[in-house]
């Protein structure tokens, strides 16, 4: 079988390096070559366009930044799609809108190409160990064929629906994501201010049942106040727009999600886009908090 893989970042660097490992003939396409580079190395084969990426592929993987990332490189002028082979297929595994991938669904067929919509829930470690979670929206046909490689990057799968539904649960999933973490860093902030120490509050929030899982990897880089990134805090900022965006369609109010949505837009604005979006915790501070994060951005420097 020929797969190919498109967009290397945190996230498909290493689920491409998984697929690796099994009887397959992968291709990788990424805009800066040193991903690429390191996956020629452990036996992938290079495309230096995306033409070339995808006109022998049988399944062909995105996984990029945004909607209008996925736009430029699947039907921008220069775009994959018109150059895949009738009857391939296509798994888009980036975060985007329920109607991008409805959109992508329709061009993809122009094109006689089938598609399914497979984001994952899960960041940096999870792709590490392969034990992502796969939300998947398709033909259950398309899904089944795409099935056994999606197992080698993850621990779990769920055929959600008809295209766009998998997109639709992976946004639930990540404007719970960002308001858990805004919640957890108010509390704790207020906690210190009534003479908590952060220790033991963050000893001790992490493992109350009302605090969900992922808190607990979260409360140990603020207690170490290492941001390094797992899952920028910019890119939940754009998972929030496009759960806002959404809302509208369906005319459907965000109260809080909104709120959230501007709290990672001001931490943004302060320097801290591509760090882990639980820096929000040092935003949130207030602007006497001194933030040490991979940039070097310090908040008491701001005029």
């Amino acid at each position: 079988m020929n797969v190919t893989f498109i967009g290397l970042g945190i996230m498909g660097q290493r689920m491409a390096r998984h697929l690796l490992n099994h009887q397959l003939r992968l291709t990788v396409y990424n805009r800066s070559p040193e991903p690429v580079r390191q996956l020629a190395e452990q036996g992938a084969r290079m495309a230096v366009s995306l033409a070339e990426a995808v006109q022998e592929a049988d399944i062909v993987f995105t996984m990029l930044a945004s909607p209008e990332a996925v736009e430029q490189v699947a039907l921008g002028d220069e775009g994959f799609l018109p150059h895949m082979r009738s009857g391939a297929l296509w798994a888009d595994c980036s975060t985007v809108n329920p109607s991008f991938s409805r959109m992508a669904h329709q061009a993809a067929g122009q094109h006689q190409v089938h598609f399914v919509d497979a984001p994952v829930a899960g960041s940096k470690p999870q792709a590490e160990s392969a034990e992502l979670v796969f939300f998947v929206g398709g033909a259950t046909s398309d899904v089944e064929q795409v099935i056994p490689l999606l197992k080698v990057m993850s621990k779990k799968i769920v055929h959600v629906g008809e295209i766009g539904q998998g997109t639709s649960l992976k946004m639930l999933v990540n404007a719970l994501l960002a308001q858990s973490m805004v919640l957890f860093s108010e509390v704790l902030h207020l906690g210190e201010k009534m003479g908590l120490s952060r220790d033991f509050l963050l000893d001790t929030l992490p493992g109350l049942p009302v605090s969900p899982p992922f808190i607990q990897a979260k409360a140990e880089k603020i207690r170490q106040q290492d941001y390094a990134p797992e899952f920028p805090l910019e890119l939940m900022y754009k998972d929030l727009h496009l759960a806002a965006l959404t809302a509208y369609e369906h005319q459907q109010p965000l109260f809080l999600a909104n709120l959230a949505k501007e709290l990672y837009a001001q931490a943004i604005q302060a320097g801290l886009g591509r760090e882990d979006f639980s820096a929000v915790h040092q935003w949130m501070g207030g602007e006497g908090a001194e933030l040490k994060v991979s940039g070097g951005f310090n908040l008491n420097t701001l005029s």
